[in-house]
């Protein structure tokens, strides 16, 4: 199998920011979470807090592709495979504002997996048909991704927000 290098192709991302591109993806997904179990909450009161917290899991891994690390998620998601493709379906009516956020997210996943080799164009095809695609917007630089879910997450609570600092002031010569 020749390596990108070897056939003259020149990877999307740098192999040392794919990593930190996946915990800002991670970092939009615990966003969604937060915003998706306040939603369950309310909509499904009479439920337990487990209940809602694996509705949650169960409709943002499908929406990802990825698996849940959590077993009891997964038997959730088996076992309630309808209600979890209703909340898909519905999801752009509770994450209106975190759509811009959520399409780079997908976009910035689709283009770590397939430098790692994974095809998850699905997961984009499931999110535009959903309509939790902005497709106009223009992908962003990974920098600027990576700021703005820190500053996002920063917003949420989820992370402390960044702290600028002041430089020095300069000595003046006695």
């Amino acid at each position: 199998m020749n390596s990108d290098a070897e056939n003259g192709n020149k990877p999307l991302v740098d192999n040392k920011v794919l990593p930190v591109m996946r915990e800002a993806i991670v970092m939009v997904q615990m966003i969604l979470f937060k915003v998706l179990r306040q939603s369950v909450q309310e909509r499904y009161c009479n439920q337990s807090e487990t209940y809602h917290a694996h509705l949650a899991g169960a409709v943002i891994n499908n929406l990802f592709g990825t698996q849940a690390v959590d077993e009891a998620v997964t038997v959730f998601a088996a076992a309630n495979r309808e209600l979890v493709e209703l909340e898909l379906r519905e999801l752009v009516n509770w994450c209106g504002s975190l759509l811009p956020v959520l399409t780079d997210a997908l976009r910035m996943k689709t283009i770590c997996d397939n430098q790692e080799g994974i095809h998850s164009i699905p997961s984009l095809l499931m999110a535009k048909a959903l309509g939790l695609l902005v497709e106009a917007r223009s992908l962003p630089l990974p920098s600027t991704f990576m700021i703005q879910v820190r500053t996002l997450a920063a917003s949420y609570g989820l992370i402390e927000p960044m702290q600028t600092t002041v430089p020095p002031a300069a000595e003046s010569p006695a």
